[in-house]
């Protein structure tokens, strides 16, 4: 089915009992992390989005409950001197987690189609061809054991702009927005058409893509933990690690000792 943006626009409130789901999704994500870390699963969790969409609020909920060794956040922003060097995909393939490990991406390798399709930074030839480099890195990537989860969180012109009147209205706020947001909401027609044309292109039945509607953000941090607990859940064992004979003789006999 073609994703279409403005199907995700409803803004519906979470009619659940936010806090409690929210501590029960965050207990879950902490068992499946350990059962990535045991298993010697590697996961790679990645957000794409509007500015001020709510990515790094549902990364922090994601997060919130996992062992700090055996994650990685990535903020992706312009490519180095040393980055510019390589490939476009080359800075995303040395991030890539190890097993055991999950790799969580804020932006990502869909740059090259989406911001710097706009802005020019990447010329028509080379944004075409990105959509196959993409679908054969995630099919790689997919092939090696990776579990991949995609995640788009879209907001409608009127919550984005609501939000980032926010950040200028609170000093406390004001050190995350810049120019680039407003070079960007100028042109929202221009990522649009780059956001359908990367979904046409790069959802393929072995990664899809999970679009999130933003509007609401309780909602939102609700649905997207969710779709990323699903999709890791499914992929690795969830049956409680035994414990080590050696270590539990060992500890029954010291606790014999108190």
């Amino acid at each position: 089915m073609t994703i279409d943006l403005n199907d995700f626009e409803s803004g519906k409130k979470y009619k659940g009992k936010y806090a409690d789901d929210l501590a029960e999704l965050q207990t879950r994500l902490e068992h499946i992390q350990v059962a990535h870390i045991v298993r010697h699963r590697a996961a790679v969790v990645m957000l794409e989005g509007w500015d001020a969409a709510g990515k790094g609020g549902i990364i922090q909920r994601m997060t919130a409950e996992w062992d700090q060794r055996n994650y990685e956040v990535y903020p992706i922003a312009a490519p180095s001197r040393e980055e510019l060097a390589h490939d476009f995909l080359w800075r995303f393939r040395t991030r890539l987690p190890e097993p055991g490990n999950i790799a969580v991406f804020d932006r990502s390798w869909y740059g090259r189609v989406l911001v710097e399709r706009v802005e020019g930074y990447a010329t028509r030839p080379q944004w075409k061809r990105a959509y196959d480099q993409i679908n054969r890195f995630e099919a790689k990537l997919i092939e090696s054991g990776t579990t991949l989860v995609k995640l788009f969180v879209h907001v409608s012109q009127k919550e984005q702009d609501k939000r980032l009147k926010a950040r200028l209205d609170d000093p406390w706020k004001r050190w995350k927005t810049g120019l680039d947001d407003y070079r960007n909401r100028a042109k929202r027609p221009e990522y649009l058409a780059a956001m359908h044309g990367m979904f046409e292109q790069t959802d393929t039945p072995g990664a899809p893509w999970h679009v999130i509607d933003g509007d609401n953000k309780k909602a939102a941090r609700i649905a997207a933990l969710s779709i990323v607990a699903d999709a890791l859940e499914a992929q690795v064992s969830m049956e409680p690690p035994e414990i080590n004979p050696e270590v539990e003789t060992v500890a029954r006999a010291a606790f014999k000792t108190r």
